[in-house]
């Protein structure tokens, strides 16, 4: 098995679909920093005070972001991370 394999392989292990709320605003706070890194200001501002937010307000922040990422293709690898804490959002209370 190539060591490209082992990784796809072993990519779920590496996407935990238990997150609570504490951890899904640590990710997103560790998103928003990363999109700042890569030069999205306008997504990572869009997670400013994700802290302080209801769980529907950064549900309907995942969705809405995940759909504007989806045009910019050129932006996947930060879509890939926001897509790991959709699958969390139902645990989100």
């Amino acid at each position: 098995m190539s060591s490209a394999d082992d990784r796809h392989g072993n990519e779920t292990l590496r996407w935990p679909t238990n997150l609570d709320h504490r951890a899904i605003v640590l990710r997103l706070v560790e998103f928003r920093e990363a999109a700042r890194a890569a030069g999205l200001a306008d997504i990572a501002e869009r997670f400013d005070r994700v802290e302080d937010m209801p769980a529907a307000q950064i549900g309907a922040m995942v969705i809405a972001t995940m759909t504007l990422l989806q045009e910019r293709t050129d932006q996947m690898h930060i879509a890939r991370q926001l897509e790991m804490i959709a699958m969390n959002l139902k645990n989100l209370k």
